[in-house]
């Protein structure tokens, strides 16, 4: 008597698995409450504690991840600790988020007007990159370079968000986020200001490290593709590229924004 075959092999049952662990990655994130945002990663929530700006309504967070945040005693913090399991956080961040058992509902950081740049010698200026990860990115370098603060417009650049914060590491908390209105006339504040303001443009017509002049620099870079707009490339001081002996000629805005502080840096250094 011949046997009934099985009706799933081995094989059937791998893809099957397969397609249940991509259902449970899909799961859509829960956004927070309106005017708060969703803070997620350890560096990221751990900066957001200790920044004193920052308004903090609850942290959920598994009990490994507490341990890893090395805070003093959860329980004299100002806003209430939830102890949850890592898909409660899933749930509010979707399944693809490293989250890493730690999450901060909070309210926004304030972006501050340009009259409060102080005394920083280096700022970046963004012309409507609207990439939270490349905007993120660049909060992180320019925490690294010492950078004082970070220029973007008020329309066209990313909100902050828990995608923003993540990529920036912690650093959305350590760097002035000032908004423009009008990038023209913030730029020309700048130059009175005392900054020589420098656009990035691959096709700009000198070297970025010989453009470098005077005691404060401000960067600006556009967005990827479309670059610099030409209102913006008609009022810096200079435009200028970075000199890329490869067969690409470009980098991604993130990246160059990095090479061009670390130029800008070492022609403050060098001037003292």
């Amino acid at each position: 008597m011949s046997q009934k075959k099985p009706t799933h092999t081995p094989k059937d049952s791998h893809y099957a698995r397969l397609r249940r662990q991509h259902r449970d990655r899909t799961v859509e994130a829960v956004g927070p409450d309106e005017g708060l945002v969703h803070l997620y990663g350890l560096h990221t929530v751990r900066a957001a504690i200790q920044n004193p700006r920052r308004s903090i309504r609850r942290l959920m967070v598994t009990r490994n991840a507490l341990a890893r945040l090395e805070l003093d005693e959860a329980g004299g913090l100002p806003f209430p600790v939830e102890m949850v399991e890592p898909k409660e956080i899933d749930r509010l961040t979707g399944a693809d988020a490293v989250h890493q058992g730690v999450l901060a509902e909070a309210e926004p950081l304030e972006p501050k007007r340009l009259t409060a740049l102080g005394d920083t010698r280096l700022v970046l200026v963004l012309d409507q990159v609207t990439d939270p990860h490349n905007v993120g990115a660049i909060m992180r370098s320019a925490v690294a370079f010492g950078a004082g603060a970070l220029v973007t417009t008020a329309r066209h650049s990313p909100s902050e968000s828990g995608v923003l914060a993540k990529a920036a590491s912690g650093a959305l908390e350590h760097i002035d986020h000032l908004q423009a209105r009008n990038l023209a006339d913030a730029l020309r504040e700048l130059s009175e200001a005392g900054f020589q303001t420098v656009g990035l443009d691959s096709e700009g017509p000198d070297v970025l490290e010989d453009s470098l002049a005077g005691e404060r620099i401000a960067l600006v870079l556009g967005a990827e593709g479309k670059g610099l707009r030409q209102k913006t490339r008609e009022t810096v001081d200079r435009l200028a590229r970075l000199d890329l002996d490869g067969a690409i000629r470009s980098l991604n805005v993130s990246n160059a924004a990095a090479v061009a502080m670390y130029a800008a840096r070492r022609h403050l250094a060098a001037i003292g």
